[in-house]
């Protein structure tokens, strides 16, 4: 175990480099993203109300679409090649590699969706405020989609038509993170404490992230059997 911190390391980095590899798969899922929130204002006019109004629910299925596009290529080139197979085999618990590839696919298609959801909502006419609402949600929810997906992506892995399987399985476990996502934005608009909201969104973040990885790695283990 004592070397578990360095192959969490260097997982990460493979990942974060093969991503880098390939820029147009980890594009796709951010201009898809900038896609959905931008052509919203522009089919529904400038009634800034109703914008405001509109704009945390759009934005954040527009957050949640783009993490399940991503979500299949969290273990599938792993799996292509056959390394999947080495890392289940290795001695070092498959849980510390599957933790890094969580990490690193947040790093690659969570965190710039956090960074661009405020530039987004400035189309929506949001004040600084609801802007800064609307990262701190997506900060505290992106990783729960990751986290979760992940548990998708490896029972779908090699499965024919996985993409829309895997769509099916994880869409019903993202709602109560866009509930609150979007729903925290919205109360503050409202006059009311959105820290329930992202209370609730944190304690999402803080259970899938001991829970999922284990999940995840039973469900490795079932798909490679």
């Amino acid at each position: 175990m004592s070397g578990d911190p360095t192959v969490f390391a260097t997982v990460l980095r493979r990942d974060l480099q093969v991503a880098m590899r390939q820029k147009s798969d980890v594009l796709m899922s951010l201009v898809f993203f900038v896609m959905v929130a931008s052509l919203f204002p522009l089919a529904i006019g400038p009634e800034t109300a109703l914008l405001q109004r509109i704009a945390p629910g759009i934005l954040w299925v527009g957050a949640l679409l783009a993490a399940v596009l991503s979500l299949q290529r969290m273990f599938a080139g792993d799996h292509a090649d056959g390394s999947l197979e080495q890392m289940v085999l290795s001695p070092t618990p498959l849980y510390v590699t599957v933790a890094a590839k969580t990490l690193a696919h947040w790093l690659v298609a969570g965190l710039p969706l956090v960074l661009v959801g405020p530039v987004l909502g400035l189309q929506f006419n949001l004040d600084p405020r609801s802007l800064g609402l609307l990262m701190l949600s997506l900060l505290l929810g992106t990783p729960v989609l990751s986290l979760v997906g992940g548990v998708g992506a490896a029972l779908t892995l090699g499965v024919r038509g996985g993409g829309v399987l895997l769509a099916l399985l994880i869409l019903p476990l993202y709602v109560p993170v866009l509930i609150f996502g979007a729903g925290a934005v919205e109360a503050d608009a409202a006059g009311l404490d959105p820290s329930g909201h992202l209370l609730l969104l944190g304690a999402m973040f803080v259970l899938s992230a001991f829970f999922a990885p284990w999940a995840t790695t039973a469900a490795l283990r079932i798909s490679l059997e």
